[in-house]
């Protein structure tokens, strides 16, 4: 069995290397992440069952191995350490609020819609870019141009407030 096992474990390398990319997204920690567990698929090799489903026991593994890594880098913060943050006051929010609706009308047509499909109606590229008749370049653009000038209108840099 131990020589069986091996094999399958190495051949088993590629889809691991997949699924810890897809979970780190970092080539050098996919990498760390699946030597971490076949050496743990090593040492628990007793506990697998022949005959029953390898690629989830080794997956488990990984995802068990892969939360308890981030959950050691967890940063703690005492209450005592964090400092006071000022709350603005609802005439504050008020104001801002409304110097956004204030950007928001003076934006093109164009701009406006395709951001407030993305953003606020959170569509999809392709289906804000089907349901507006233009390619998704051109809405991706669209939305671009459209935060880069909103927030020149909210600070104020009338250098780069585009007509």
């Amino acid at each position: 069995m131990p020589q069986e096992f091996h094999d399958q474990l190495i051949s088993f390398m590629p889809k691991m290397r997949v699924w810890a990319l897809a979970l780190t997204r970092n080539r050098a920690a996919a990498e760390d992440l699946t030597q971490d567990v076949a050496t743990k698929a090593l040492i628990a090799q007793n506990c697998f069952v022949p005959g029953t489903n390898f690629s989830a026991w080794v997956h488990r593994i990984m995802i068990n191995h892969f939360i308890s890594g981030l959950r050691g880098k967890r940063e703690f913060t005492y209450m005592e350490d964090i400092p006071e943050i000022p709350v603005a006051s609802a005439h504050e929010d008020r104001a801002a609020l409304q110097e956004l609706g204030w950007a928001l009308d003076r934006l093109p047509h164009d701009q406006r819609e395709a951001l407030s499909m993305i953003v606020l109606q959170e569509k999809s590229y392709e289906d804000a870019a089907e349901q507006t008749g233009c390619a998704i370049g051109t809405l991706k653009s669209r939305v671009h141009r459209a935060r880069l000038q909103l927030r020149a209108f909210l600070v104020g840099d009338v250098t780069k407030i585009a007509a």
